[in-house]
């Protein structure tokens, strides 16, 4: 297990799994933190090896927002190493909290416990969503006079029918994972304590096919959300036809004709 400051990094197969490490702190997020999930996603899009992505919280919170002490250096929690790295890279926090970076493999969150303001902005960039029936959504900001620049006024729309996401951001109250659940914000509700194996059993899933193919379908998904039906539908030709001239779709094929699982190389 590696990482960095607040942030654990593990392997279990093909899966990179981003834990945020701040229990005593519902997990909210500080500088360390946030560099650490930058170098995070920036591993996964380097590595073939890794095909998919957990990212969840340690101590039964995934994420309680911002923490403003630490982002200013109260407590000693944002040293010079993490403050040179952010003036190397201004955008650095919104790359760490997928506003403005969009990982190449598949990310399962798996949330248990808080998953408010910060939180669950970034849960919007996020693919496949497992929650805790015990779990807490919400977007706090407008209670404190504030607004919730993580992209929730852009994606929250795109993603949950425009009537739930404006009651979401203009109330700012909490749901539960069942209310979270019925507007389409997560995909999945387990018992407490077990987000993070069913996150893992999806991963296990995706991991069986074949990885280009994996990530053309991804990016094809994002890249054709926001087009008219037709360009659409041409990008997608532009994305999927090319897998079908790769070896592991000719392995696919053959391994389907000859009953047995495919072995795919990325090729």
């Amino acid at each position: 297990m590696s990482g960095t400051e607040h942030l654990t990094v593990e392997r279990e197969g093909a899966t990179l799994i981003l834990t945020l490490n701040r229990p005593e702190a519902k997990n909210a997020l500080s500088l360390p933190m946030l560099v650490g999930l930058y170098d995070g996603w920036l591993a996964a899009d380097e590595d073939d090896t890794v095909r998919s992505v957990v990212f969840t919280g340690a101590g039964g919170d995934f994420c309680a927002g911002m923490d403003l002490k630490a982002l200013a250096g109260d407590g000693g929690l944002a040293g010079d190493g993490y403050r040179d790295r952010l003036k190397a890279d201004p955008d650095l926090h919104w790359k760490a909290m997928l506003r403005h970076h969009r990982p190449r493999k598949p990310v399962i969150a798996a949330v248990e416990g808080y998953c408010v303001a910060g939180g669950t902005e970034m849960l919007q960039g996020t693919d496949i969503r497992v929650a805790g029936e015990s779990a807490t959504f919400g977007l706090f900001e407008v209670r404190r006079g504030l607004f919730p620049i993580g992209g929730s006024t852009v994606r929250l729309p795109r993603q949950i029918p425009r009537t739930h996401a404006l009651e979401m951001l203009l109330t700012g109250r909490p749901y539960t994972a069942q209310e979270a659940r019925d507007i389409g914000l997560i995909g999945h509700v387990v018992p407490d304590g077990t987000a993070r194996a069913r996150a893992l059993e999806i991963a296990g899933l995706i991991n069986a096919n074949g990885p280009l193919a994996v990530e053309a379908v991804k990016a094809s998904v994002y890249d054709t959300a926001a087009l008219p039906e037709e360009d659409g539908l041409k990008l997608e030709l532009e994305r999927g036809w090319p897998v079908f001239a790769t070896a592991d779709a000719k392995e696919g094929a053959r391994a389907f004709a000859q009953k047995r699982e495919p072995e795919f190389r990325r090729a």
